[in-house]
């Protein structure tokens, strides 16, 4: 008796548990009394407090083995069977938006794929991203049972494609002094991307932009005297290294090799020219005002020999006329008059001797100053930039040079106070370009 309350207490407390599972464990307890059935009571069955379990009957379709997210290796194949919770044969399968490839049996349900590498080659299909495929089924007699459900597809490759270094330009770079070199650092895209980039040059350079990631610009103006004259065939050569590395560190490296020629720095030759010209202008006035000075001594002599040699003419014509008057004194005075004629002669030469070689360095002075003018005017600079202006400078010194060496013994003065002008006016004068111009004799 107190066996039967104590199971009508469990069964009220545990309502849901099923009437049999309680009748086999009262049939479990009676036979372990044996042949005793004084103790227990019988109690019919349907008398129990049980309430009633009903079970459901499973009437909706649904798919009952469904993963919601796959993932595929590339080159790798799947065969998924699907099941639902009906008799299949009365059903089909379909899909839709699904990717290259995936097809499903409509009458069995199978779901098979194979990854071929070409797709992903082509771009028809991608790694790492989710494909959304929706999938369905449906009754075939009573079209409005169906289910459609969807599920992600994402594909995955072990296979690791390291990204690269592209620059803009080609592995050998030709380039000329004075010019900018400039190009893009490009990267062509891998399985993982590049992240950081170093710039490693094996020459020490001044003055360029380095590249820190993709797509920047290298810069470096080359100066004029990266070339050195020890560098054999006129050229310098430097390699300049790329180096990217992605977030798992696998680097790639693009080396340039840059062969710099060497060229002419015109600016700071035509400053050399300039200054050279200058130089020369300067030199020519010097020695103008020299041939003035020159020239103004020979000159003065000239006049004070003229002044002698009449004063001794005269003379000597006036003795010679005295001489054949009639009167005794003024014959007297005509015979001393030729002698005194005569003494001037010395006196010429030792008041004012010949200027030889003040009039030798004037006209030596004057040929020298033609020819400077001259080849100042023969090399002159013809354009914004002259491909000749090394020899024309080169001519222009060089003929300096050898007038400074045929004018040593010539000692320069100072323009004093003349100017540039005075000097000319006075060099070019109709009197000073006739007395040094050879005439012909007739």
């Amino acid at each position: 008796m107190i066996l039967v309350i104590n199971i009508q207490r469990m069964a009220c407390k545990r309502s849901r548990i099923h009437w049999l599972l309680v009748f086999v464990l009262i049939s479990s307890v009676y036979s372990s009394f044996g042949q005793d059935t004084s103790l227990v009571k019988k109690i019919p069955v349907d008398t129990l407090p049980f309430p009633t379990l009903v079970v459901p009957v499973d009437t909706a379709l649904r798919i009952i083995n469904l993963n919601p997210y796959i993932t595929l290796h590339v080159d790798s194949s799947m065969e998924y069977n699907l099941d639902i919770n009906k008799d299949s044969s009365r059903y089909f399968w379909y899909l839709r938006n699904a990717p290259v490839g995936l097809r499903i049996n409509k009458d069995d349900g199978v779901l098979s794929f194979k990854a071929d590498k070409s797709f992903f080659l082509s771009g028809r299909l991608k790694y790492d991203q989710e494909y959304k495929v929706y999938l369905g089924v449906q009754n075939l007699a009573n079209p409005k049972e169906k289910v459609d459900t969807s599920f992600t597809l994402v594909f995955y490759n072990t296979e690791i494609v390291i990204s690269q270094v592209k620059p803009s330009v080609n592995s050998v770079v030709y380039i000329d002094e004075g010019d900018t070199l400039s190009f893009n650092v490009q990267c062509e895209a891998g399985s993982f991307p590049i992240e950081h980039m170093n710039t490693i040059v094996n020459a020490p350079l001044r003055s360029y932009t380095s590249v820190t990631k993709c797509n920047d610009r290298f810069v470096w103006p080359v100066p004029f005297d990266f070339v050195k004259e020890t560098d054999s065939a006129k050229v310098r050569v430097f390699n300049i290294s790329f180096i990217g590395s992605d977030k798992f560190f696998n680097k790639d490296t693009a080396i340039i090799k840059v062969i710099v020629r060497d060229a002419l720095n015109y600016p700071f030759r035509q400053v050399e020219y300039e200054k050279m010209v200058k130089e020369v202008n300067k030199y020519i006035l010097a020695l103008k005002y020299t041939f003035r000075e020159l020239d103004k001594k020979v000159k003065n002599t000239k006049s004070a020999r003229s002044t002698f040699d009449i004063a001794s003419g005269t003379s000597a014509l006036t003795g010679t006329a005295l001489a054949t008057s009639t009167s005794k004194s003024s014959q007297n005075v005509g015979k001393v008059l030729p002698s005194v004629g005569v003494a001037l002669v010395p006196v010429k030469e030792a008041a004012s001797p010949t200027k030889t070689y003040e009039q030798n360095s004037a006209s030596a002075i004057r040929g020298c100053i033609k020819r400077l003018d001259y080849v100042l005017s023969d090399n002159m600079l013809i354009g914004e930039k002259d491909p000749e202006i090394l020899t024309k400078l080169a001519k222009i010194r060089a003929e300096l040079k050898a007038v400074q060496v045929q004018l040593v013994d010539v000692p320069l003065v100072d323009t004093g106070e003349f100017s540039e002008e005075e000097l000319n006016n006075y060099f070019n004068s109709p009197k000073v370009n006739k007395k040094y111009k050879l005439t012909r004799s007739k």
